[in-house]
């Protein structure tokens, strides 16, 4: 397999890819594509090699979707986008649900692309967990094997929103009548699930709802949108908990996606971490043990992606 691979990270809003150029080395070239630009990953690659990286006829490629992947096939879920890697004439290409690529990405990070949100410090070696709000709400595991680090993919979003107080299942009542039968976490802790939560909260106060995007919320200091904050990361925190036990992730949960950096001063006061280590009351010692720790690296995904062709291509050709 000859060099230069292409890695990307293609996501329901953005499509970002980079080059590696040399055993071990990290992403470079890195460009950032709207995804509503283009008419599918073939158009978007295309437009990628041409504008960003001179032409290059990459020797393999792996591609991280967010959405469900089948060997060669895949699905955007956020997105129109879906078919085979085939129509893109890369020779060897691999594709990974996206947080599998963040999940692989997880040794490679360095000490300032982390930041500890509560818990002891991560513990090397153990299996690993990893979960974040973006334009969905991705889920995926690390496990240690004899060649490096094997990731476990999943769909753990779609399972139903864990609501504890009688606040949040007045929310989740409130969002059904509304027309919404089945509310899972992603419908919730999301970029697009914001809106969704500060509607369902309105709804509760008797407030008429307002549109509001993410970001409006996430930047106001309005009381509702506060209050929706305050619930997003508490429900957000029992979320990541379950996955936690789930899996038995004591080498740590990382939590990834573009929502949680615009609230990093907020985290520390919030319930996150309290749900976080009492999602199962009989398993709170075992849970207080697990480090929660928020990725703030800013391509993670293309890291990880090279660092699987890296881990599965040991011997590698130079063009």
């Amino acid at each position: 397999m000859s060099l230069p691979w292409l890695v990307a990270d293609i996501g329901g809003t953005n499509a970002r890819f980079g080059l590696v150029t040399r055993p071990g080395g990290q992403p470079e070239a890195v460009a950032v594509l709207d995804v509503s630009q283009h008419l599918g990953l073939a158009d978007a690659v295309a437009a990628y090699l041409a504008d960003h990286a001179g032409g290059v006829r990459p020797g393999a490629a792996c591609l991280a979707i967010a959405g469900p992947v089948d060997n060669d096939r895949y699905r955007l879920t956020n997105a129109g986008w879906s078919g085979s890697v085939e129509k893109l004439g890369i020779p060897r290409t691999v594709l990974l649900n996206d947080f599998e690529a963040l999940a692989i990405s997880l040794p490679h990070l360095a000490g300032d692309d982390l930041l500890p949100l509560g818990g002891p410090p991560p513990t090397a070696g153990l299996t690993k967990a990893v979960l974040g709000p973006g334009t969905g709400l991705g889920v995926a595991g690390l496990v240690p094997v004899r060649e490096g680090w094997q990731p476990v993919p999943g769909e753990g979003g779609h399972v139903a929103v864990p609501t504890v107080t009688d606040l949040e299942m007045e929310i989740v009542r409130a969002l059904r009548a509304d027309g919404l039968p089945y509310v899972d976490a992603e419908h919730l802790l999301s970029g697009t699930g914001l809106p969704r939560l500060h509607r369902g909260l309105a709804l509760v106060r008797g407030v008429a709802p307002e549109a509001r995007t993410a970001a409006q919320i996430t930047s106001s200091d309005e009381p509702l949108c506060a209050e929706t904050v305050e619930v997003f990361l508490a429900l957000l925190g029992g979320f990541a908990g379950g996955v936690a036990l789930t899996l038995g992730a004591r080498g740590g949960v990382y939590l990834g996606g573009g929502v949680l950096p615009r609230l990093v001063s907020r985290i520390p006061g919030s319930a996150f971490r309290a749900r976080f280590e009492t999602t199962a009351p009989a398993l709170t010692e075992y849970a207080a043990a697990i480090a929660t720790v928020l990725i703030i690296a800013e391509q993670p995904a293309l890291t990880g992606a090279a660092a699987w062709l890296a881990q599965r291509n040991p011997h590698v050709e130079l063009v």
